[in-house]
């Protein structure tokens, strides 16, 4: 069952990520290197601001309440639905807040004119409505891992149908900036209402009535965890999302451009990764939480085993077609990413390799040593493309992501081994196994 959520999940998002890329493409040709570069330069700034200030309520959500319908605490769940939710209306308010107040800061750094900045002020709209963490762990936990995959195709395809006619006019940057903006809105309100509606099947009601009173003692560590997530996805956003700002600030916006289409290229292996760590996540919190560490630690060998042969077979097929690829779709004007594009395969399959690992360790309470490795991955990702980008240019960010997967990958596989040795230690009952994730989470940052 494990393994046919993870096929409908790469199947969906393979089919997601070839529309999303047949979109960026048509951008691309209708634009420019230039222009092209600007519009990936906005999407970036918008991306970072709302993953910093994010909170991914669905780790919350999933990581306390993997259990409680099953356990009959329903009230519970209701609470830390509208926990989750109020998390995730607060931090879109914050961050649309701060998009604005930084829009003109940016616009020197960047060279953007007058129009620039208000139309990444428009674009900026987006923010209010990135409200995911309550339609994803909903979705996740009740297994509806179909609607996860195949529920954004249709308003992708809407967006390369939109893309088509911009390209067949010769419409401007204005046009495409209101297409990906509008498309990301109307995406986010669908998976409201599916996560919603799927609620209402389970028999939850009035979620939003649920009293918030005392959830923070009926899940103790709750805000920790919270804080120590956001705090873990800030630093790994300064990496995987930041790199296009870095790139367009230290070099050029064309540079920036022939980044990113290497980037959105490289992010259809990326959401193999993601994917499988949205069925991986609330399995092994599950199994954790009944004390069954044997049967954990064997979910993930087999999953990082897996990844890491996805990653290689990537690599290989993406060193293969890199050219051909990009003269199909970007255009000639773009084959000047071809080598970045198998550098950033290198680095996507070196983050691949880490997902499992990530998952159980979030799952085991030990989001703090997640948080400790995704910080010295970070800095190795910065002081390597900071020292790079300004002699090699684009390459350097590349070269960077690489760094940021290494130490990845061997430090997330180290800790796990050590957490899973004295997991099994004859001094830890079960009874204190099972106790083990609130009370880490509680000293979280």
């Amino acid at each position: 069952m494990r393994f046919v959520s993870i096929a409908h999940l790469l199947t969906g998002n393979f089919v997601a990520s070839l529309f999303a890329l047949v979109a960026f493409t048509l951008s691309a040709r209708a634009l420019g290197v230039e222009q092209y570069g600007e519009l990936a330069l906005m999407l970036a700034f918008t991306r970072v601001i709302e993953r910093i200030i994010s909170f991914q309520s669905w780790q919350t959500i999933i990581r306390f309440g993997a259990g409680l319908q099953d356990e009959g605490r329903i009230d519970d769940f209701r609470a830390l639905l509208k926990f989750g939710f109020l998390l995730d209306l607060g931090a879109a308010v914050s961050a649309w807040l701060v998009a604005i107040g930084l829009a003109y800061a940016a616009a020197p750094l960047f060279g953007w004119s007058a129009d620039a900045v208000q139309l990444l002020m428009l674009f900026s709209t987006v923010l209010l409505f990135q409200l995911s963490g309550l339609p994803n762990a909903v979705l996740r936990l009740a297994g509806r891992f179909n609607l996860l995959a195949y529920g954004q195709l249709v308003n992708l395809a809407f967006r390369v149908v939109l893309c088509l006619v911009g390209i067949t006019l010769a419409l401007d940057i204005r046009y495409f900036a209101l297409v990906w903006a509008g498309t990301q809105i109307i995406g986010s309100l669908t998976f409201l209402a599916l996560a919603f509606r799927t609620l209402h099947r389970q028999g939850i009601h009035r979620v939003f009535s649920a009293p918030l009173k005392g959830v923070t003692r009926r899940f103790p560590g709750l805000w920790n965890f919270a804080f120590s997530s956001n705090l873990s996805l800030t630093l790994w956003v300064s990496s995987q999302e930041l790199d296009t700002l870095l790139v367009g600030l230290l070099a050029d916006p064309a540079s920036a451009g022939l980044y990113h289409i290497a980037k959105r290229i490289g992010r259809i292996g990326q959401q193999v990764g993601g994917q499988v760590q949205s069925v991986l996540y609330p399995d092994v919190a599950r199994l954790w939480r009944k004390g069954l560490i044997d049967e954990f630690a064997r979910v993930i060998l087999q999953v990082e085993i897996f990844l890491l042969g996805f990653g290689v077979l990537g690599v290989i097929v993406i060193a293969v077609i890199a050219h051909p690829l990009l003269l199909w779709t970007a255009g000639p004007e773009f084959m000047g990413a071809a080598p970045l594009l198998v550098l950033q395969m290198i680095g996507v399959g070196l983050s691949m390799a880490g997902s499992a690992s990530r998952s159980g360790l979030l799952a085991m309470g030990h989001q703090r040593d997640v948080l400790v490795v995704v910080a010295i991955a970070t800095a190795g990702f910065h002081l390597t493309a900071l020292a790079l980008i300004p002699i090699v240019g684009a390459m350097g960010g590349n070269i960077a992501n690489i760094v940021f997967g290494c130490i990845w990958a061997v430090g997330l596989g180290l800790t796990i081994h050590r957490a899973l040795k004295l997991a099994r230690l004859p001094s830890l009952s079960i009874a204190s196994t099972r106790a083990e994730p609130a009370g880490l989470a509680a000293e979280g940052i």
